[in-house]
C-alpha cells in the first residue's frame, strides 16, 4: 500500500493520498487549504490517478480545495449528509478566530461536480482499496472516520480519523455542530471498543494508534475510569 501525508495550509492539516501502490487510482482524505500542490507532487510522483475524495467532515481547514481537487481529476467527493452543507456555506462551521482570519477577503464555496454521501457501517470499494466508514459525531454532526485493512503482522488497520482523535488528544466541541456529550459517547463506542493494533493517522499532528491512546490519552483514560467497576471496554 502507498500511503502519503502532508500537513497543508495555515491549520497544517494533514492531507492524505492513499493507493495499492504506483501507477494506481487513487483516494484523496482531507484536502485542506493549500493542498493542491501537494496532492500533484504525490500524484505525479508515483503516477496516480485520483478517482475520490473523501472528507472526514466539513470544517474549512479539511476540505477548502474539495472542488478544485476533485474537479482536476475528475473524482467523486463523498461526506456524511449531516456536513454536506458546509461544502457550500463553510462559515457556517468556522469558529470566530478562523472568520477574523478571513475578514478582507473573498472565497467562494461550492460543491464539487459529483458528491456522494456517506452511511455508518457501509464499506466503501474505491481505487482498489476498502474503507469502512464509522460515523462519529461530537466534533461535527457529520464527522466520520474511515478504516482501511492494512497488510502487516502488527497492524491490522489504519484509520483516517480526522479531529476525532490526535495524539494525546480529542477534537474541539465548542464550534457549531460540536457537542461534548456526543463526543465522549463517540469516544466510548466507537474507539474505545477498537483493537489497540489501529494506527491512526489524525487530521493534525502526527500519527498514534489505539494501544497509545487507551494508555495514555487523558481524555480516553477519563473515560475508562468512569466506566462500571469490572467491566472490561
Amino acid at each position: 500500500m502507498l500511503i502519503a501525508g502532508f500537513p497543508a495550509g495555515p491549520w497544517a492539516t494533514n492531507c492524505y493520498v492513499v493507493a495499492t501502490g504506483p501507477r494506481s487510482e487513487c483516494v484523496v482524505v482531507d484536502p485542506g487549504k493549500d493542498s493542491t500542490v501537494g496532492v500533484d507532487q504525490v500524484v505525479r510522483e508515483h503516477h496516480l490517478k485520483p478517482v475520490s475524495v473523501l472528507l472526514t467532515h466539513g470544517h474549512v481547514d479539511h476540505m477548502w480545495c474539495v472542488a478544485p481537487v476533485a474537479g482536476t481529476y475528475d473524482a467523486t467527493a463523498w461526506i456524511h449528509p449531516r456536513d454536506r452543507h458546509l461544502l457550500a456555506d463553510p462559515m457556517a462551521g468556522m469558529s470566530p478566530e478562523t472568520g477574523a482570519m478571513l475578514l478582507g477577503e473573498k472565497f467562494e464555496f461550492t460543491e464539487p461536480d459529483r458528491v456522494e454521501e456517506l452511511v455508518d457501517g457501509h464499506t466503501l470499494e474505491l481505487a482498489g482499496l476498502q474503507f469502512l466508514v464509522d460515523h462519529t459525531p461530537g466534533h461535527t454532526a457529520g464527522s466520520v472516520t474511515f478504516r482501511t485493512p492494512y497488510d502487516d503482522p502488527g497492524v491490522s488497520q489504519l484509520m483516517f480519523a480526522g479531529d476525532l482523535l490526535f495524539a494525546g488528544s480529542i477534537g474541539r466541541t465548542d464550534l457549531p455542530g460540536g457537542d461534548h456529550p456526543t463526543m465522549l459517547r463517540t469516544l466510548r463506542e466507537k474507539v474505545l471498543t477498537l483493537p489497540d493494533d489501529i494506527v491512526v493517522l489524525p487530521g493534525h499532528g502526527e500519527q498514534t494508534s489505539i494501544a497509545r491512546e487507551r494508555a495514555t490519552n487523558p481524555f480516553l483514560l477519563e473515560l475508562q475510569d468512569d466506566s462500571p467497576a469490572g467491566s472490561v471496554i
